[in-house]
């Protein structure tokens, strides 16, 4: 049997010295208890699964909307495989790593239904309101609007997890573009748990989406043949293993692009942590640049795919009918809430006194899934739909 207190010696005795110990902590908004069998990042990634916003995550859209098929990623399949490669890196980095799963877990909790598209919507709507990105809504998931706790709101989670949710960063995710960051120093670099899950969103998402693209039709294998990355990676598994069926030579792919990928990352930025001598934490944050990074030509190599994927599948035109029409029907339910606020459930209407329409529509509307909305929309606009 292993106490807390055992758990946290053990940090110290395999992490390494640039990796944050759960004794380090800077600590909860709300003062708790510490468990007595489970540190304090373990306690936040048991708190972030339970939570109801986790949840939801199964019905909300990665890249195809829920309806469309049962074989495409959502936001929760493409958390799990986030936490999964961040785990791999971490673990390899000597860092910590019920940290990094806990960031991963969360970092897309203030995603909005319909993925992107919503996201966009809700920016336009909440523009001279206050504002709208995902981040900065997963940080107030997480602080105000779980609902779990008799002692306090939200899930009172550790403030390294609290830092990885609003600075998370990819070419998807810009949190500096739009709120103050509570205390965060914007200024500094998050730590280097929050840059593993911020490359492993981006590994995650680039080669799955990648896989899904395939699988719905949209993009082939052939028109792939003019990418480097995946042309040499496809040249070898059908070298390794000819005569492959087409699904298990894809799946043979994609594997083996993640594989590389991690790989370098994990090298490049070993290589770098010895380079700029990284003995702490604060050494790491202090760095005009990221740390844990590809090398120059992993880095070099990833552009025309995630090119190709911008322009073939994210630009698309069944994909961006998708997007348009969900953007539309976002706005219509924000306007029809907005117009008459008593049509919110009860307990969004209590909530009118303290905070904004605009903010209480906005809270609402981002927690739905993707079913939900389609529900909600057909409610409030379709006559011959029960409400």
């Amino acid at each position: 049997m292993q106490t807390r207190r055992e758990l946290e010696d053990r940090e110290y005795r395999i992490l390494a010295p640039y990796a944050m110990k759960s004794r380090e902590s800077r600590g909860r908004i709300f003062k708790e208890k510490e468990h007595e069998y489970r540190t304090s990042f373990q306690r936040d990634r048991d708190r972030i699964i339970y939570s109801t916003a986790f949840r939801r995550l199964e019905y909300k859209t990665q890249v195809f909307v829920n309806h469309e098929g049962d074989y495409y990623r959502t936001r929760l399949t493409h958390t799990l495989e986030v936490a999964q490669i961040a785990r791999s890196i971490a673990r390899a980095l000597g860092l910590n790593e019920d940290l990094t799963e806990a960031i991963a877990l969360a970092h897309d909790v203030g995603h909005t239904p319909f993925g992107h598209a919503g996201e966009n919507a809700l920016r336009v709507l909440m523009r001279d309101q206050g504002g709208f990105e995902h981040n900065a809504h997963g940080l107030r998931v997480v602080d105000k609007l779980e609902e779990r706790y008799p002692d306090f709101p939200g899930l009172n989670l550790t403030y390294e997890v609290r830092e990885g949710i609003v600075k998370h960063s990819t070419s998807f995710d810009h949190p500096s573009i739009i709120m103050e960051f509570h205390g965060f120093e914007p200024k500094a670099l998050p730590l280097l748990e929050t840059q593993v899950v911020d490359i492993a969103d981006e590994i995650a998402y680039d080669n799955h989406d990648l896989d899904d693209g395939i699988t719905s039709g949209l993009i082939s294998e052939g028109d792939l043949c003019n990418i480097g990355l995946w042309r040499e990676t496809s040249t070898a598994i059908n070298k390794n293993y000819p005569g492959l069926s087409k699904e298990k030579r894809k799946y043979q792919t994609v594997r083996a692009l993640i594989n590389n990928q991690v790989t370098d990352l994990i090298e490049n930025s070993q290589s770098k942590i010895k380079k700029f001598k990284i003995r702490t934490c604060e050494d790491s944050k202090r760095r005009p640049a990221k740390i844990i990074a590809f090398s120059k030509n992993m880095s070099e190599r990833r552009k025309p795919l995630r090119s190709f994927l911008l322009e073939n599948l994210y630009q698309h035109y069944r994909v961006m009918r998708m997007s348009d029409k969900a953007e539309r029907f976002i706005k219509k339910l924000f306007e029809i809430y907005l117009s008459k606020p008593k049509q919110l459930p009860t307990r969004f209407q209590k909530k009118l006194g303290g905070e904004t329409p605009h903010r209480v529509i906005c809270d609402y509307i981002a927690g739905m899934t993707d079913r939900y909305a389609l529900d909600e929309y057909k409610k409030l606009v379709e006559p011959y739909i029960r409400v």
